[in-house]
């Protein structure tokens, strides 16, 4: 009987498997090839515009929380992150790598506040990459070109080379009349299927103009992906009463 019953579970895992591997060659599309740099780059700088990258570089401070998981306080002009999640608050400047780490609001000590450091660092990457990630398109290593989508709808592909966490990541921009991003197609390390889309929406104006998306939909789901945003001049428009950077 137990040699029945586990020969059964072995085929529903085996069918489980193929169903799972047969759903993701459906979805997956092969990365299209670019062209056409200039007019890439172009439009590149267009959809910038549209996103006002200039007001975001005078953008100092800004707070946000990153899918209902981590929570940032961000001072973009020295470098310095703020990481929360739960009980763990993670300090660093992300040049350096130095920082501190509290857990229940006791300083960390010995060998594992590099690696919380690290951890708090590849998260950051992860999710001020997602807050605002069309100001990057001409960051180090970045290409740009021009490419029609397996549904003949025409895009903007950048592709990360190097720097970051997943170096070789490709995304490719979908806009709207205004160079606006009304979506993108991922063609990332962490997912094994090339080509899945993600809407860009819920655009938020910050207080110097610049605009973020906060949300994103994806398989007839939309998420909340940016909450809580702040933003300012110093720490106080964060609800600091003093710099949560002090002494670093």
């Amino acid at each position: 009987m137990m040699k029945t019953v586990l020969k059964i579970l072995g085929i529903l895992v085996l069918v489980l498997i193929v169903a799972i591997l047969g759903v993701g060659l459906a979805l997956h599309e092969k990365e299209p090839v670019g062209e056409n740099e200039a007019q890439a780059d172009q439009l590149a700088r267009q959809m910038m515009a549209a996103v006002d990258k200039e007001a975001w570089d005078t953008t100092r401070w800004i707070g946000w929380t990153f899918a209902g998981r981590n929570s940032y306080v961000w001072d973009k002009d020295r470098h310095l992150v703020l990481v929360k999640n739960g009980d763990h608050e993670v300090r660093f400047n992300a040049n350096t790598m130095h920082g501190k780490v509290a857990v229940a609001d006791q300083e960390a000590e010995g060998a594992k506040v590099p690696k919380l450091i690290e951890k708090a660092w590849s998260d950051f990457c992860n999710d001020s990459f997602w807050l605002n990630p069309v100001v990057k398109a001409f960051d180090p290593g970045t290409k740009r070109s021009l490419v029609t989508l397996k549904d003949g709808r025409k895009g903007l592909k950048v592709q990360y080379t190097s720097g970051g966490v997943t170096p070789g990541d490709s995304y490719v921009w979908v806009l709207d009349e205004n160079n606006l991003p009304v979506a993108w197609k991922m063609w990332v390390n962490i997912i094994p299927v090339g080509g899945i889309e993600t809407s860009w929406e819920g655009w938020k104006t910050l207080s110097t103009g610049a605009k973020i998306a906060t949300k994103h939909a994806a398989f007839g789901r939309e998420f909340d992906m940016i909450t809580n945003v702040q933003e300012g001049e110093n720490h106080t428009a964060l609800g600091y009463s003093e710099d949560p950077f002090k002494g670093m």
